[in-house]
């Protein structure tokens, strides 16, 4: 599709300003949600004046979590970083669900354009309080206070945008909230309505920017892990660090080191991660809290799990054989479980007679919790940047630290390649369903020649075809209707 010109943008904003020149004080709504005000009077961030405001600018970046952008954290997040990877089939019936699936995605897909705007929603939201909160003059916000609201409002949209970056390659990076429009400043602003996209190495600066900035001033840690503490800030940064080209493993190595030090702990009982009665446990470092349907209840459960009817990210053959091979009985059974679906809908991969499900969520009340950090998946990139150094046998005294907690026998590896299969098998099987085994596979070069060698459960080749550009998703068709800056990704 053609994108909208310039200049066509600019001369109509403007013959609407002229045409409604007899009321001097008007001025137009941005007609994007990347961006909001920064100055003068309506902005998304005007009502931010006073501790209560600045408390509840806060609560509602976090609220993103839960409501405003729920559907990316509850749904999509998994459907991203397992159903994409070699660990599930899309399932449902959805057939944008399928492209991603099968990479076969085009820019008009549906999920493309909702997962870009809910994280730029959130986004926007942060940017509102970092931008407003240094103003505000009340003495119930100590300054103390007023830093680490900012702080935490940093890692939010630095986790925002670590997730963008993964997913569409370059992306506009907006830091500031827009003026009010006006038609003395409607050209100025353009840039700022319609912003172009920045490399990925700037907003990979700008992510180790907030986050650097955050780890000053955010509290140690916190029984409520749904809020965010050195640990979260030095995970994060970790796992920046583990992904940015060329990875910096020393880096990589020093964050776990710091996050390690502040004294989390591994669960002795696995299944114990994912019972609900165990929530914000020593190992989780970063949780979203769900209480039920009336604080905006986790309903993702009941989108992975069920016989009612066919449901999204269905455990794969390839992974179900991956524990059997192992025998990782341990982790198997919390990860997966199993019903009879026959007479209730068919599928050309699974068996009916039993049928997998992703079975790390299974409270179907709305209050699991779900752990976006915790301290095997720390471990494990000590691990892998302790192997990459050139230290195996520490590699190997984590990754048997790991193996030790579900009864596998420990490793004996002094193979520094072999050892790299080793950790990319052990984070695939501690972390599956997740979120996180798409993009390890694209961070280690390995997502090409693993998912072109998947096969079904009788060992057939699923034909996967990836080239480089199916590393990246495209930029939504309707963003670059709206914005002729854009620039679309190769091969889309």
């Amino acid at each position: 599709m053609k994108k909208t010109n310039r200049l066509f943008i600019i001369s109509a904003a403007l013959a609407t300003l002229t045409l409604g020149a007899c009321n001097k004080d008007l001025n137009l709504t941005p007609p994007s949600n990347t961006t909001v005000g920064n100055q003068g009077q309506g902005t998304a961030g005007s009502y931010i004046k006073d501790a209560t405001t600045a408390e509840a600018a806060l609560a509602s970046c976090y609220g993103y979590f839960r409501n405003g952008s729920s559907e990316y954290y509850v749904l999509d997040y998994f459907n991203i970083g397992d159903a994409q990877s070699d660990n599930a089939y899309a399932g449902a019936d959805n057939a944008a669900g399928f492209e991603i699936d099968e990479f076969r995605l085009l820019s008009t897909n549906a999920w493309a354009s909702r997962d870009w705007g809910y994280l730029y929603n959130q986004i926007t939201a942060c940017n509102s309080l970092i931008a407003n909160v240094p103003n505000v003059n009340d003495p119930a916000l100590s300054s103390g206070r007023k830093a680490q609201i900012i702080g935490e409002a940093q890692f939010i949209r630095a986790r925002a945008y670590f997730d963008l970056v993964r997913i569409f390659g370059d992306v506009p990076l907006v830091l500031t909230e827009l003026p009010t429009i006006t038609a003395d400043n409607l050209e100025q602003i353009y840039p700022l309505l319609y912003p172009a996209r920045k490399s990925a190495d700037s907003v990979y600066a700008q992510i180790n920017a907030d986050l650097k900035a955050a780890a000053e001033v955010v509290p140690t840690s916190g029984v409520n892990k749904g809020y965010v503490s050195k640990g979260a800030v030095y995970t994060l940064l970790a796992k920046v660090a583990a992904t940015k080209k060329p990875v910096n493993w020393a880096e990589v190595e020093s964050y776990t080191n710091q996050v390690i030090a502040l004294g989390y702990s591994l669960l002795p009982v696995y299944d114990n991660l994912w019972d609900g009665a165990h929530e914000n446990s020593a190992e989780s470092i970063f949780e979203l809290n769900f209480d039920g349907w009336d604080t905006g209840g986790n309903w993702g459960t009941s989108m992975f799990l069920g016989t009612d009817w066919k449901k999204f990210c269905n455990p794969s053959n390839d992974l179900v054989r991956a524990y059997q091979q192992e025998k990782d009985t341990v982790r198997f059974r919390s990860t997966i479980t199993f019903a009879n679906v026959n007479g209730k809908w068919g599928d050309a991969r699974l068996p009916l007679d039993s049928f997998p499900f992703f079975y790390k969520m299974r409270k179907t009340d709305a209050s699991q919790n779900i752990i976006m950090y915790r301290l095997a998946d720390v471990l494990l990139l000590k691990a892998e940047a302790l192997n990459e150094q050139g230290d195996v046998g520490g590699a190997n005294a984590i990754v048997t630290q790991i193996r030790e907690r579900v009864k596998l026998k420990q490793l004996n590896i002094t193979d520094q390649a072999a050892m790299r299969l080793a950790i990319e098998k052990e984070r695939r099987l501690e972390l599956a369903f997740e979120g996180t085994r798409w993009q390890d596979l694209v961070r280690t070069d390995r997502a090409i020649p693993v998912m072109q060698a998947v096969t079904d459960g009788k060992g057939v080749s699923l034909g996967y075809h990836l080239t480089e550009k199916s590393l990246l998703w495209p930029v939504p068709q309707s963003e670059m209707d709206q914005n002729a800056n854009l620039i679309q990704n190769p091969g889309y």
